[in-house]
């Protein structure tokens, strides 16, 4: 009847608190955040909690901590990584439309490299799993489920592509992108709804056919951002 409740740490909280305002640029590059006594008396929360979150923002490359000095806020852009993505995304639950398109674009030209790579490497185990993914795709017509089973496709791939740095990208453009399906099922229908382009490029990768498995990827990819490019246009046209 009842499901667990995630209960919130101090340092956690403490952590969004100011993550928000970097990524929001009310906390600039290289400005200086209070000392840890006055974040821990601002928050109403523990010296240690503080000193938690703040060893969590700088792995996230929001802030540096330099010993013996105050804790300064980075230039995010230039110097933290993919795994700040899901945050920039969404923000207070709804998505960043922006930064969807960039995520797309990411994807768009990452992807028929990934295909090409799958197509010279994939193992005869996992193109069954392809033709499994596929048929799984095929077996529905709900919005939220397609992207699922589309991300599920894609997981196939990249495990194919046998590239750690690609799978590392796609994981986390995978994680930012999650957050947002719900809201973006609509729009990318127009992409994860093509099973049979799905399937000509599975088909493309199965038979080692790298040409086709670009081609058929950069096909598929490029109907998901023209899509959020679409709605993006509609929604600034909306603005007074």
């Amino acid at each position: 009847m009842f499901q667990p409740v995630a209960r919130t740490s101090a340092s956690g909280a403490v952590f969004d608190q100011i993550s928000v305002k970097v990524l929001a640029g009310e906390l600039a590059a290289g400005e200086a955040l209070p000392s840890e006594r006055k974040l821990a008396e601002a928050f109403g929360v523990s010296r240690p909690a503080v000193r938690e979150a703040i060893q969590k923002l700088a792995r996230a490359g929001l802030v540096e901590v330099r010993q013996g000095e105050s804790t300064s806020v980075r230039d995010f852009r230039r110097q933290a990584g993919p795994e700040l993505l899901p945050q920039l995304l969404v923000r207070d639950g709804v998505p960043d439309l922006t930064v969807v398109r960039s995520v797309l674009e990411t994807r768009e030209l990452m992807g028929p490299q990934i295909a090409v790579l799958a197509a010279r490497r994939i193992s005869a185990e996992s193109a069954r799993e392809l033709d499994t993914a596929v048929d799984q795709l095929g077996a529905t017509e709900d919005p939220v489920e397609l992207q699922d089973r589309a991300l599920a496709f894609w997981d196939v791939v990249v495990d194919s592509a046998d590239s750690i740095a690609f799978r590392l990208i796609f994981n986390s453009l995978r994680a930012a992108y999650e957050p947002a399906m719900t809201a973006l099922a609509s729009v990318m229908v127009a992409e994860v709804g093509q099973t049979d382009l799905y399937r000509k490029l599975a088909s493309a990768i199965t038979s080692h056919d790298e040409s086709t498995a670009e081609a058929s990827a950069a096909q598929l990819l490029h109907t998901g951002t023209t899509a959020i490019g679409d709605a993006l246009t509609f929604l600034e046209g909306l603005k007074p």
